[in-house]
């Protein structure tokens, strides 16, 4: 398996297509199921994957007031988890008016895969990458080392 590293990803960020499968469970429940995401590809950052509403259970998500800011992508804004009685605030992040470079992911959302029971690359159970901020998703054919733990904040 040709390994990818996360120090050969580009800055500014690159987005592309991504044809392979993306699934997240969560208390059991399937709630988003795509073959046709894009992922975002940055210096010291595992992949983002920035799946289209069409194919998200997008009942089980409200609009959370929370933005951020990111100087390539533009401004985001925040979806929270209700479902069987929880609630997990911003679970997910999407640019509703994205910088033209990345005009693709418009209302895509992007998941933390560290608040999903599941999150899954071509059947491939991910590992979250570490800290939240940036929301990354780890798999076996993704090496570091990652920004994002205690002490990487300055990298």
């Amino acid at each position: 398996m040709q390994k990818e590293s996360v120090w050969d990803y580009p800055r500014p960020p690159r987005l592309e297509s991504f044809r392979g499968h993306l699934r997240i469970v969560h208390q059991g429940v399937i709630l988003a199921d795509c073959n046709r995401a894009y992922r975002i590809l940055e210096t010291s950052h595992p992949p983002t994957y920035y799946i289209p509403q069409a194919d998200i259970r997008m009942e089980y998500l409200k609009a959370n007031p929370s933005q951020s800011f990111c100087e390539f992508k533009g401004r985001a804004s925040y979806y929270d988890l209700d479902m069987g009685g929880q609630s997990l605030k911003k679970i997910a992040w999407y640019y509703p008016q994205p910088a033209q470079t990345y005009a693709d992911i418009k209302d895509h959302l992007c998941f933390y895969a560290s608040k999903m029971d599941e999150c899954f690359v071509n059947d491939e159970k991910v590992q979250a990458q570490e800290g939240d901020f940036y929301g990354g998703w780890i798999t076996a054919n993704i090496k570091g080392p990652f920004k994002g733990g205690p002490g990487t904040f300055g990298w």
